[in-house]
């Protein structure tokens, strides 16, 4: 699928496509504990963090992936990161995973944005009929996220994977798709408005 990695821009946030510019800014933002309570702990250890975003610009570079540096466009600085993953050209499908975001930024209408212009970007310009997100079935935060877009809740695949740090986890699968894009990106622009940081 082509255009994955395409730099995306908001009001709130620039969605920068991963090179390796990025890494020392992505690390120091990776260094709060709470982010990583349901995922890889890749702000564990630089070492860690490096095979990661290694293989994370590689997955970019080969079109496999488009993984995204999150800027946050008041102070210039990097504050998390997200990705279109589980990429499935044939069915017109992505998944928007792998979502971080610095505590700094929760709160700021940084992750609703980031929302908003991954899923336009998916269905306006990728041409997708269905867009997927899955998180672990405990994180209550993600869950709640991913209800207000409102992506649709689908169903819980237990003992899905095991995750590094984390274990063995069962995933909640929610997803958008086409006809209901409208709805959703309306929803998404409210929301942002009534952050007091409309979308351009």
């Amino acid at each position: 699928m082509e255009n994955l990695d395409v730099g995306l821009e908001g009001s709130i946030v620039t969605l920068e496509p991963l090179v390796a510019e990025h890494a020392d800014e992505l690390w120091q933002a990776a260094q709060d504990p709470v982010i990583w309570e349901w995922l890889a702990h890749i702000g564990s250890s630089r070492e860690y963090f490096d095979r990661w975003f290694e293989m994370a610009r590689a997955a970019t570079e080969e079109k496999r992936e488009g993984v995204f540096a999150t800027r946050d466009r008041g102070s210039d600085e990097i504050v998390g990161s997200t990705s279109y993953m589980s990429v499935r050209p044939a069915d017109h499908v992505v998944e928007i995973g792998s979502t971080w975001l610095n505590p700094s930024a929760w709160g700021s209408g940084a992750n609703i944005e980031a929302q908003l212009l991954m899923l336009a970007h998916a269905f306006d310009t990728l041409g997708c009929l269905r867009v997927e997100f899955k998180t672990d079935s405990r994180n209550t935060r993600s869950r709640a996220a991913l209800a207000a877009i409102p992506a649709q809740f689908e169903g819980v695949m237990r003992k899905y994977k095991i995750t590094p740090d984390v274990g063995v986890r069962d995933s909640a699968y929610y997803s958008v798709i086409d006809e209901e894009w409208p709805q959703v990106r309306a929803n998404l622009e409210r929301r942002l408005a009534q952050s007091g940081s409309p979308s351009k």
